[in-house]
């Protein structure tokens, strides 16, 4: 951690952009001017392998309070992934084993220092102190709340009026989010606007324990590649920090044209000024919105990879994409091999598809395309249409291909 704590010139650039709600903004507001380093608290649950631009909204500005001489804590959540955050879920979440959860951090750990810098982020696991953790503490930590104050939690709220279970576990997950703050001494927790609840309750906590109540430093929900739902691997809306280059630029080049700004927003440097300026214009439609998602696919892709791989991403694009050129580099196929498959199989044999479901749902939403070697171009509209010839090119969405060869 650096010794010498600077304050903000501009206020705004921490409390207001890429924010939703800091509970309190005044109190927080006055901390980061008395030049005092502060404990910013962030949990994350392994449950899955990868991380998405989602997570970025946070750990950006994580890493903006870190240039400023603050301590970054990130919470690896071992135990409470095994339990299940339902986080505005209609059901729980499935339990991991403990193996799963550590394979998965390691994934998470390295995604993460992406982002924030890991010479000045300090890592605690939960299972330093749950691991010690007693049936009599248990009980004494549950004896702090009542059923009817977690009630109040919108997703438990929603189930229980449906009369749709609530594990006993699931009840136990905020408590421990909350004690986690107690025991690293919170400043500061961040999480998106679902996590509110939360939160919340890791500050009343460490109120009843005798510590200064931390604050709740909330970011926006990224809207997915969808335009329509929080970004969510299980939705397949969105776009994983490790993807290739070109998925990478092709995920974002598929964004609607509501969204340029407020990614810009969340997870660029770019001046609210110039951002300002897109918004009006693309309103006023005085320029294309492509131009400005060009500029925003290259500049994510660059940041997580580098300049040539993102330049590189544009340029296969707009030869595959916008001129519907096939890709120079083409993964190839036997004929020979794929015998009298079907095209569906021959998707996920070939990758394509990851599944024989999401072959047939490529197929259903018109996403796949035979591109005979005379170069006619044939829509496929059942899975069970026999594989091409040789020299036939078979496309799946915008950017997946494969040749058959002899």
């Amino acid at each position: 951690m650096t010794s010498q704590v600077q304050i903000p010139e501009n206020l705004s650039t921490i409390t207001r952009r890429g924010v939703s709600r800091i509970i309190s903004e005044e109190e927080f507001t006055a901390m980061l001017q008395r030049g005092r380093p502060l404990r910013l608290k962030m949990g994350f649950d392994p449950s899955r392998p990868d991380i998405h631009l989602g997570h970025v909204v946070g750990l950006r500005k994580l890493r903006q309070l870190q240039d400023l001489g603050h301590q970054v804590i990130l919470i690896v959540g071992d135990w409470t992934a095994q339990i299940g955050d339902p986080s505005g879920r209609s059901a729980t979440r499935t339990m991991l084993t403990h193996a799963e959860v550590l394979e998965n951090a390691e994934s998470y750990m390295r995604q993460f220092f992406k982002v924030v810098d890991r010479e000045r982020t300090q890592v605690e696991w939960q299972s330093q102190w749950f691991g010690e953790f007693t049936l009599a503490d248990v009980i004494e930590l549950t004896s702090r709340f009542t059923i009817n104050q977690f009630l109040h939690r919108e997703d438990f709220a929603n189930r229980y009026s449906q009369n749709q279970p609530i594990a006993i576990t699931e009840m136990l997950y905020p408590l421990m989010q909350a004690y986690d703050s107690v025991v690293i001494e919170s400043d500061v927790e961040f999480g998106g606007t679902d996590q509110m609840f939360n939160l919340l309750v890791g500050r009343e906590l460490q109120g009843m324990m005798g510590q200064t109540p931390q604050q709740c430093f909330m970011m926006p929900i990224l809207v997915g590649t969808d335009g329509v739902q929080k970004m969510s691997k299980s939705l397949d809306n969105y776009v994983a920090l490790e993807e290739p280059p070109q998925d990478m630029y092709g995920k974002l080049m598929s964004l609607p044209d509501s969204l340029i700004t407020s990614y810009y927003e969340y997870l660029t440097d770019v001046p609210d000024a110039d951002i300002s300026e897109m918004q009006q214009a693309i309103e006023t439609e005085t320029a294309n919105p492509m131009d400005f998602k060009k500029g925003l696919a290259r500049r994510i892709t660059a940041i997580f990879h580098d300049s040539d791989a993102a330049n590189a991403a544009e340029a296969n694009f707009e030869q595959v994409v916008q001129r519907r050129d096939l890709p120079d580099d083409i993964p190839e196929i036997s004929r020979a091999d794929i015998g009298e498959d079907l095209i569906g199989r021959v998707l996920v044999r070939t990758g394509l598809a990851a599944s024989n479901g999401e072959a047939r749902r490529l197929v259903s939403q018109g996403a796949v395309e035979i591109i005979h070697a005379d170069g006619r171009r044939e829509s496929v509209t059942a899975p069970n249409t026999p594989a091409p010839e040789a020299g036939a090119v078979v496309r799946a969405g915008r950017r997946r291909f494969v040749r058959i060869a002899d």
